[in-house]
């Protein structure tokens, strides 16, 4: 892969606009796959937002920011367990981002936390039993992990491999640990307001996940039996990973897909009648698995409650790439699939794949009562959802501008000028893995690459953290 510098600007200024949706009527029907009963269809009551300008924000203040992280306060618990609907982004947090609300940072942070279990979680010892899978049985997890007082149990861990046909570190192609599902506990119930079931989802690590990031064409996601929708297209890797299964072996694992969906609507049915949300979190590809997730739940109704109520789905996504074209965007928009991305405007990783194609380059020309998009729009990536912006840069430590321990420092305390990043989840062995790899893929094609190692050990990023034009800004796409 050649060397490239890529010029990204720091602006202070801008203005996105939310497209409109529409509503759609579909017959009434039943679907089964495998385990998993989908509900019959009625028509699709969608609330979508009027087209809006939003100015991104102002930097916030550390006041607020101390605000946010006082969860044990009454008035927050009170808050929370009130308006919980908003900070699920019932209205497209409105009046949340701007400026960022207290206690939607407060949640941000919370439900970043639980993806950053997944990282402690996963065991990258090579001599371990456990290589690349979870340290901990599911009982214990969430304790070892430090979070025991998050008031949630988890109840599965989640397995994944693409359909791609390149062995993992020692060993073979198969499914590896990407995730779990936990639910919420009947004390934290009444703090939250609601019986919340939350699915996290760790970023890339193995080889057929690194070459699954890579594969950047779009292919139909077609994940509705009865409604393939040709037009709704995803990045293929990403969809591989979702939906390949182990078929091949006697013992193997179901498909991604399969796993989620049979536990998701055993809990749904498990609580039925209970106030329920279903909040997906993801970092880097984790993101984009908990967006297909989010898409294939509503897509097939397995939140539909009634002909007139739904539970609520949200994806809190932290440096996730865009993961389908304009249609995809169109469709989960219409089924009112809330998205907030949380990124940073110098992480390369979320301007992929298409970078210079994409829907936000090519979409409009004209006023905003007049716009056009070019016929091949369609073919674009498009980001999906509200999206606040941290920027933020280390010249000596460039890849913390993907980490996600540095998007939840900074989260907490946004304005400090340094600040020490405490990697405790082994971040330097992904890049060296993804080094390795792309090294040995380049080498094939005879490509001269050239790839500095910029993670350090904590104690050297301590010492050279720098972080420069910190701002929490927010927009809408």
């Amino acid at each position: 892969m050649a060397s490239m510098n890529i010029h990204m600007p720091n602006t202070n200024l801008n203005h996105v606009v939310f497209s409109e949706t529409t509503t759609t009527t579909r017959p009434l029907r039943s679907v089964c796959i495998g385990q998993v009963c989908l509900p019959k269809r009625t028509k699709l009551a969608t609330a979508s937002p009027t087209k809006q300008t939003v100015v991104i924000a102002s930097p916030v203040d550390n006041e607020v920011a101390a605000r946010a992280s006082s969860g044990s306060s009454t008035s927050t618990t009170t808050s929370l367990s009130q308006s919980w609907r908003e900070i699920q982004g019932s209205d497209n947090w409105e009046n949340l981002v701007d400026p960022l609300h207290p206690l939607l940072r407060q949640e941000i942070i919370r439900y970043g936390d639980f993806v950053k279990g997944c990282y402690c979680a996963f065991d990258l010892d090579p001599n371990s039993k456990r290589y690349l899978n979870c340290k901990y049985g599911k009982k214990n997890m969430l304790r070892e992990v430090g979070m025991e007082s998050s008031g949630y149990e988890v109840t599965k861990y989640i397995y994944a491999t693409p359909d791609i046909n390149i062995p993992i570190q020692n060993g073979e192609s198969c499914g590896r640990w990407i995730g779990y599902v936990a639910v919420a506990t009947d004390e934290a119930v009444k703090r939250l307001g609601r019986r919340d079931i939350i699915i996290t989802f760790r970023g890339t690590v193995t080889n057929p996940e690194w070459v699954a990031n890579l594969m950047s064409s779009l292919t139909p996601a077609r994940l509705d039996p009865h409604n393939e929708r040709p037009d709704v297209k995803v990045e293929s890797g990403f969809l591989s990973l979702y939906t390949s299964d182990e078929s091949d072996s006697k013992f193997g694992l179901g498909s991604c897909r399969e796993q989620l969906l049979s536990e998701v609507s055993r809990l749904l049915n498990k609580y039925k009648g209970e106030e329920l949300s279903i909040t997906l979190a993801g970092h880097s590809m984790g993101s984009s698995l908990a967006l297909l997730l989010a898409y294939d739940i509503t897509e097939l109704g397995l939140n539909r409650v009634n002909s007139s109520t739904k539970t609520p789905v949200t994806v809190f996504s932290f440096g996730g790439p865009r993961v389908g074209n304009s249609g995809f965007k169109r469709r989960c928009e219409e089924l009112g699939v809330k998205v907030l991305r949380i990124v940073n405007v110098n992480d390369p990783i979320t301007k992929m794949p298409g970078m210079v194609f994409n829907h936000e380059n090519f979409r409009v020309l004209g006023s905003e009562r007049l716009s056009f998009e070019f016929p091949w729009s369609c073919s674009c990536y498009a980001h999906v959802g509200v999206e606040l912006v941290l920027d933020f840069f280390n010249m000596q430590n460039p890849s913390c501008v993907h980490d996600l321990g540095t998007y939840i420092s900074l989260l907490k305390c946004p304005k400090r000028p340094s600040m020490e990043i405490q990697r405790d989840y082994q971040g330097g062995e992904f890049v060296n893995k993804a080094k390795q790899l792309l090294a040995n893929m380049m080498s094939v094609q005879n490509l001269n690459l050239k790839l500095p190692n910029p993670w350090r050990s904590s104690t050297t990023a301590a010492a050279e953290t720098n972080m420069v034009n910190l701002q929490v800004q927010s927009q809408r796409t």
